[in-house]
C-alpha cells in the first residue's frame, strides 16, 4: 500500500543558510562607511559608485538565493483543509 503523505513535511519558516546572503545589501544603512568622495571612479564620487555597487550586489545575492531555494517548498502544516467559509474574508463570525 502507499500513502499519499509525502516523506517529509515542512511547516512554518524554515531556516536556510543561502538566506544569510540576503543581510550583504544592508550595508547600505552604515551611512559612515561610505560618506566620502575619494576614490572616484570613472569621474564618480565614492558616494555615488558605491550605492550603485551595493544595488548590483542585492540583486546579485537575491537571484542566487532564490535559485538555491526555490526547490524547498513549504507545506502548510498537516491537519484538515479549511472550509470555504473559513477561507472567505468577507465572512461574518
Amino acid at each position: 500500500m502507499t500513502s499519499d503523505k509525502p516523506e517529509r513535511r515542512v511547516s512554518g519558516l524554515v531556516f536556510n543558510p543561502w538566506n544569510l546572503l540576503l543581510i550583504a545589501p544592508f550595508i547600505v544603512l552604515f551611512t559612515p562607511l561610505y560618506n566620502r568622495t575619494e576614490p572616484r571612479l570613472l569621474g564618480l564620487p565614492f558616494f555615488y559608485w558605491f550605492q550603485l555597487a551595493v544595488i548590483i550586489v542585492g540583486v546579485l545575492s537575491t537571484v542566487i538565493v532564490y535559485r538555491m531555494t526555490r526547490s524547498h517548498p513549504v507545506a502548510p502544516p498537516p491537519g484538515e483543509e479549511p472550509g470555504v467559509d473559513e477561507l472567505d474574508e468577507g465572512s461574518v463570525r
